[in-house]
């Protein structure tokens, strides 16, 4: 196995477990708190009791925004950083623009990723002190 093939796999990787991290963040702490914000509390509380592992998640909140934050942070050093000088221009004979086809799916996932994992920020951290000193005032 080329160093080519290797790099590829393990951006695509990268990509998809930011992509999954982001989305765990969204489930666990953002999504309940916006819904319960629009007033939809008995959903999130139906929600919680079908998926109840949710609630263990949330409670390690700051793990769990972490251990994403990372993620993404990483993908985002392979993908314009690291991945860059491994790149060849060799690619397929067969379908030459396989290669910029799946660059440009790992890129979309990836900035898809980041731009779930800031509305779970914002909605999780953010949201919450704004709307406290928003009713203070």
């Amino acid at each position: 196995m080329n160093m080519v093939t290797v790099t590829t796999r393990r951006s695509a990787a990268l990509s998809y477990f930011s992509l999954f991290t982001s989305v765990g963040t969204l489930l666990c702490c953002a999504l309940p708190s916006l819904l319960v914000l629009l007033g939809l509390g008995a959903s999130v509380a139906s929600m919680l009791s079908s998926v109840p592992w949710l609630v263990k998640l949330s409670q390690h909140k700051q793990w769990t925004f972490s251990v994403s934050g990372i993620l993404i942070a990483l993908s985002f050093a392979n993908m314009y950083y690291i991945a860059p000088r491994f790149r060849s221009d060799e690619c397929n004979a067969d379908d030459p623009s396989a290669c910029a086809d799946a660059s440009r799916l790992s890129k979309t996932i990836l900035w898809g990723s980041a731009v779930i994992y800031a509305i779970g920020f914002f909605v999780a951290y953010v949201l919450g002190p704004i709307l406290t000193r928003l009713d203070r005032g």
